[in-house]
């Protein structure tokens, strides 16, 4: 089952998740580890395990009769891309097949977005794997986060490594996005960006 395009592949994964986060328990629950927290839920659903592999934590799981890698880079964001590249090659996935699931400034808190390809929008995460793979035309799963607001002196940067104010419902907004991911897997790309992009 090939989720993006026609044709045969060597590799026998269907889809390689990298969800982006930080190491260290100063950073877990932040809005830049979402990514992170969207791979383990996905993980718990189908009782899959992670183990120390490609400067990550990695968990191969199945999805119906789907093979999915879940990886959580462990090299900081700005070098995600010294985790996911060595994993795209393990594997033999064609970037088309990776789906990097990140913290959106640029989306309201709640919102997502499924795409392939497109800008790095100044996301350092992505910017590094894009360097890696020597493209950008991989799948991404923006899961909004949101800017300082009005009278918020922080910059970006210290936003995105604080944590979600109280009354943002985190757990609901990762079920979302470990379901947009399911869908990708089952219907695909398009059928995924018609039933959540945008929505709250």
């Amino acid at each position: 089952m090939r989720l993006f395009r026609r044709g045969e592949s060597a590799s026998t994964l269907d889809l390689l998740v990298a969800g982006l986060g930080n190491p260290g328990r100063e950073y877990a629950g932040t809005r830049h580890n979402v990514g992170w927290l969207v791979a383990e839920e996905l993980a718990r659903r189908q009782g899959g395990s992670f183990r120390s592999k490609f400067s990550g934590d990695l968990a191969e799981v199945r999805l119906d009769a789907a093979r999915v890698a879940l990886l959580k880079p462990q090299t900081f964001m700005n070098e995600s891309g010294r985790s996911v590249a060595p994993a795209v090659r393990f594997f033999k996935v064609d970037p088309v097949d990776l789906l990097v699931v990140h913290d959106e400034v640029d989306l309201d808190v709640g919102r997502l977005q499924v795409r392939l390809g497109g800008g790095l929008a100044g996301h350092n995460g992505l910017r590094s794997i894009a360097r890696e793979l020597g493209t950008p035309e991989f799948a991404r799963l923006r899961v909004g986060v949101g800017r300082p607001g009005r009278g918020d002196p922080r910059p970006v940067a210290d936003f995105v490594l604080s944590p979600f104010e109280p009354e943002v419902d985190v757990d609901e907004l990762v079920a979302r996005a470990a379901n947009a991911v399911e869908a990708v897997v089952h219907d695909g790309l398009e059928a995924a960006q018609t039933r959540f992009n945008g929505r709250t």
